[in-house]
């Protein structure tokens, strides 16, 4: 074993007994020299490639943050998410809730040898809302300017759209030779195995071992949830204006030797829905919504639906009726930015 592996090493021993859950998450990656292409470290979720001169001026404490880094990345699904933003800014934003996170825990020594994004107003910010605040910033002046301004990352961030030069679906060779790219098919498989690797490691460290913020993700992971198609179903259901009639009798009065009247529910609905198309939704899932509108409408004689997507702001307002149900296969989705729920 090399002194800069067992330096590592070290690190990573450090952190199952400091920081168990970033330990155990440290352990399952491999680590990869990529000096020839990776400046400071990086990860595919993985792996863990890095830079041996960077690695070198680094002390154990400093590469405990190092892996944590990496390890938020993976277990916060920064790989995709970025839609049509920018994705210099993206990846911005994503170190300040990184680095934000492993400070409050700290987990390690904070990097000096990078000037690291850091800054406490984002504390318990997501990186979505964190990167709209920046957004803000680059229309006042320009991106180039206000990314020149911004601090350094401390990682080379591997995406699942490809970007580097390695060959698309290459998951990374061993010796480290050209930036690994991921194909989305690989990075969902990867996603997955991120997710089990979280609940164990978060079982592994113990109660109280784990942050805040990926206890609530492995809340949302293991509890189960109840089926948002029939949540709409139930909803549209609940609003739709109900007779009694004795053609089809209650079942619940036959007992008694009473014939109750039964319930006729009314065929015509009126409501509004609402897509949220903000950058974390793809082409895929508003495909999807679209269909469960689609299958809305197959259920009533008659309708009246007013949709519209949303991100911050509201798009595409529409009123589908019976009449012209056929504009909903011409209905282009709109938006991509980020999410805020009172603009509807």
């Amino acid at each position: 074993m090399s002194d800069l592996v067992e330096k590592l090493t070290t690190a990573r021993v450090g952190l199952l007994l400091k920081a168990p859950f970033f330990g155990n998450m440290a352990t399952r990656m491999q680590m990869i020299d990529a000096s020839d292409w990776c400046p400071t470290a990086a990860t595919n979720g993985r792996n863990f490639y890095y830079n041996k001169d960077f690695v070198s001026k680094l002390n154990v404490k400093k590469l405990e943050f190092l892996f944590g880094h990496e390890i938020l990345h993976c277990v916060l699904d920064h790989f995709g998410r970025a839609g049509s933003r920018d994705r210099r800014l993206c990846n911005i934003a994503q170190d300040f809730a990184v680095n934000q996170i492993l400070v409050d825990e700290r987990v390690g020594e904070k990097i000096t040898e990078v000037d690291i994004c850091l800054d406490s107003k984002y504390r318990g910010m997501a990186w979505e809302e964190i990167y709209d605040d920046l957004y803000e910033k680059a229309e006042k002046i320009s991106m180039e300017d206000l990314l020149k301004e911004l601090g350094d990352l401390l990682d080379d961030h591997i995406n699942e759209d490809g970007n580097g030069p390695g060959k698309e679906g290459d998951k990374g060779d061993k010796e480290g030779k050209g930036k690994p790219t991921m194909t989305k098919e690989e990075a969902q498989k990867i996603k997955d195995e991120i997710k089990e690797a979280m609940i164990q490691s978060a079982a592994a460290a113990g109660a109280g071992k784990t942050p805040a913020a990926i206890q609530r993700m492995i809340k949302d992971l293991t509890e189960p949830k109840m089926n948002w198609r029939q949540i709409v179903r139930q909803e549209i259901q609940s609003i739709v204006r109900n007779d009694y009639s004795f053609v089809r009798p209650s079942r619940k009065g036959w007992q008694t030797g009473a014939v109750l009247p039964g319930m006729i529910p009314d065929t015509t609905i009126d409501v509004a829905i609402a897509l949220d198309m903000s950058g974390s939704i793809g082409q895929e899932d508003a495909t999807t919504f679209l269909s469960e509108v689609k299958g809305i409408m197959d259920q009533y004689e008659d309708f009246k639906i007013t949709l519209f997507c949303f991100d911050t702001e509201v798009y595409n307002a529409q009123v589908i009726t019976q009449d012209n149900s056929g504009d909903l296969l011409e209905y282009e989705c709109q938006g991509g930015g980020g999410t805020d729920f009172e603009a509807c």
